[in-house]
């Protein structure tokens, strides 16, 4: 059996209404898809990020991937990053080649007739979630009755919103809306806050402290996750746990990242670290750590990698990609009491939806 096909295309998803956070703001997603095909059965892998990916994959990685052995993932992810040397990981690349990760890993469990988690080794038989999706552009009605349902509705143990609007330029109103999420979820669920990297360090510090009162216990990029020493002195000094790593491209980024001190919970996105091949190494890298990993946006994705590792809090149920992977993919994840629900059909279970050439892009 060889690799007989690879393939990228571009899929926009116009977003619900006007939505932002804390550094940039936006109106749809671009989900770049991959597929990868060997004797009638074909694996399907995907990114989210600029259209441009497609091309990298068609012109750069497919060359390199077909003909190769659809049982050896690991070999063809390191023919990737050997090609992809001149035209650098970090940024595009790495998107393209994590997409293209996560097809082989599927086309392999579809070959073999198994779910992926069980070709990785199940660690648990769902995985937890957290509701996220408090756009900075929300009313406070719309705030309130988004994060209400995902706890009342979903069951979700903790729900996280966007803050640090328009680069920390608007505090009162960051705190405001803190105030406003908890009230609609009350006492028991955990309020986790995401600034985007959008302050400065004193200012971090500063919104924590008022934070505090409405019981904040998850500050996810207080400053840019570039910063690591500041990153590991806001740690040091915080009441909620910080956190930052979903721009991670290789072990070698996260192992930084833990070496500074800078997180007390590693995230990682396997649509940027190298699909499933740089997730399953990165949480690695965070377990050498004492550290717990969660899982960056993309849910249905992360499913079955994430029920494979020991050391993972849990997997963010994001607004945007729910949206974007029921409107795309036929079986996307159910949560069900605050867990995500995995499927045992083979591969991730998801494939791509007849009707989904009306977002394609050119």
């Amino acid at each position: 059996m060889i690799v007989e096909k690879l393939h990228a295309a571009a899929y926009s998803i116009p977003t619900g209404g006007p939505e932002a956070d804390g550094t940039l703001s936006w109106s749809s997603t671009t989900v770049v898809v991959v597929t990868a095909h060997c004797a009638g059965t074909v694996g399907t892998g995907w990114t989210y990020g600029h259209r441009a990916a497609t091309a990298v994959v068609n012109d750069l990685f497919a060359g390199v991937v077909k003909g190769r052995d659809p049982m050896a993932v690991p070999e063809c992810h390191a023919a990737m990053r050997v090609a992809a040397r001149n035209a650098m990981v970090p940024g595009l690349v790495g998107m393209a080649l994590s997409a293209v990760d996560v097809a082989l890993w599927e086309l392999k469990a579809r070959l073999l007739g198994v779910a992926l988690a069980d070709l990785f080794g199940r660690a648990r038989s769902a995985v937890p979630v957290y509701g996220s999706g408090g756009f900075t552009t929300f009313s406070d009605t719309e705030l309130r009755e988004r994060m209400s349902e995902l706890v009342h509705d979903q069951g979700v143990a903790g729900v996280k919103i966007k803050i640090a609007e328009d680069w920390g330029h608007d505090e009162r109103r960051d705190l405001h809306r803190i105030e406003v999420a908890r009230a609609a979820i009350g006492d028991g669920p955990a309020l986790m806050v995401d600034a985007n990297g959008g302050y400065q360090v004193k200012q971090a510090a500063r919104v924590a402290r008022e934070a505090a009162r409405s019981g904040v216990s998850w500050f996810e990029e207080p400053v840019s996750s570039d910063h690591l020493a500041d990153l590991a002195l806001l740690r040091g000094i915080l009441e909620p746990e910080v956190t930052a790593g979903e721009y991670g491209t290789d072990p070698r980024y996260f192992r930084r990242m833990c070496e500074a001190g800078a997180v007390d919970c590693l995230q990682v996105d396997a649509t940027r670290a190298g699909g499933y091949t740089g997730f399953l190494a990165a949480a690695a890298v965070a377990d050498s750590f004492g550290l717990q990993v969660s899982a960056h946006c993309a849910p249905t994705l992360h499913a079955p990698v994430c029920a494979a590792i020991p050391n993972l809090r849990h997997v963010e149920w994001f607004a945007d990609h729910r949206r974007c992977d029921r409107m795309l993919f036929d079986g996307s994840g159910v949560v069900r009491g605050g867990l995500l629900e995995l499927d045992d059909r083979p591969g991730h279970g998801v494939t791509l939806r007849s009707d989904a050439d009306k977002y394609r892009t050119t």
